[in-house]
């Protein structure tokens, strides 16, 4: 699609409404629009609902972003954040419990193997991948090893183990000079390694964003969904959406953009300006459809 276009959504079209650069947003966008109570919002947590941080643990929702969902949830069919994180911790950093609109919220956790209903404010989750106890056992002496390692640090995921090179001296020559190894070591315990912003994690393979939000679009019988992500990880989602768009549903995709990651801007409707743009553009929607 070229380079993209950085959108604020109150500045977009005569009906301050953001004008998708593809005729498949646009289509998605007025679906959307026309049968808001058939539409779901899906959108990922880090570097989209908040901003990426040096230390994840610090991360946080944009302070404007549960107004903005509680605003436009209860016009929906849904809300639905689907990430990496262990459920429950994107639902404590995201501030997403007991909060008026958001009574069916839900939080598809660890890119679908964990779940967490506002209705019931508990988690699901299916039994872990025992590599994943073996690589946390075995990473810390593997990195030791490795001349790269230096002020790179290890993320404790439950589910997943996470290597992040953002503190390290040269973050892109750490991240180049580690993925392969890792890679090496993950497929010795049947795992993965899933590339993203200065990080590098290792989950167990067959679990994605995308077959997550494809399952819940069926499970709520959506006939539209708006998607917004920012990193790698979202791919998958972005393939899911477009698959079902073939298929006949309604998909915005909308990108929260960052200087680091333009494979998702490539492929995006929609390109807001991180976090702070996602959130105007839930608030446009929100006012829209009030």
């Amino acid at each position: 699609m070229g380079d993209p276009t950085y959108v604020q959504p109150d500045q977009s079209g005569p009906s301050g409404l953001p004008e998708p650069v593809t005729a498949a947003g646009r289509d998605g966008l007025a679906a959307f629009l026309a049968r808001p109570e058939r539409a779901v919002v899906a959108l990922d947590f880090d570097g989209t609902l908040a901003a990426i941080v040096p230390d994840p643990e610090q991360a946080r929702a944009h302070p404007d972003a549960v107004p903005a969902l509680a605003a436009l949830a209860p016009r929906l069919r849904s809300v639905a954040v689907v990430t990496g994180r262990p459920a429950g911790v994107a639902v404590r950093y995201g501030g997403f419990a007991g909060v008026p609109g958001l009574e069916h919220l839900v939080v598809l956790g660890h890119y679908g193997a964990e779940r967490w209903d506002a209705v019931t404010g508990t988690v699901q989750a299916a039994d872990p991948h025992p590599g994943v106890a073996a690589v946390r056992a075995e990473l810390p002496g593997f990195l030791d090893a490795i001349d790269a390692w230096r002020g790179t640090w290890i993320e404790e995921k439950g589910r997943a183990v996470a290597v992040h090179t953002r503190r390290a001296r040269d973050p892109q020559a750490a991240f180049d000079a580690l993925r392969g190894p890792l890679a090496e070591l993950a497929h010795r315990h049947g795992l993965i390694v899933e590339p993203g912003r200065m990080v590098l994690e290792l989950r167990p393979p067959g679990i994605d964003k995308g077959v997550a939000l494809a399952g819940y679009l069926r499970e709520v019988g959506a006939e539209s969904v708006l998607y917004a992500g920012d990193d790698l990880g979202d791919i998958p989602a972005f393939a899911a959406v477009e698959k079902l768009r073939g298929d006949g549903m309604a998909g915005l995709l909308v990108c929260s953009g960052s200087a680091e990651v333009t494979e998702l801007s490539d492929r995006a409707d929609l390109v807001v300006d991180g976090p702070g743009g996602v959130v105007a553009l839930l608030n446009t929607l929100a006012g829209h459809l009030a």
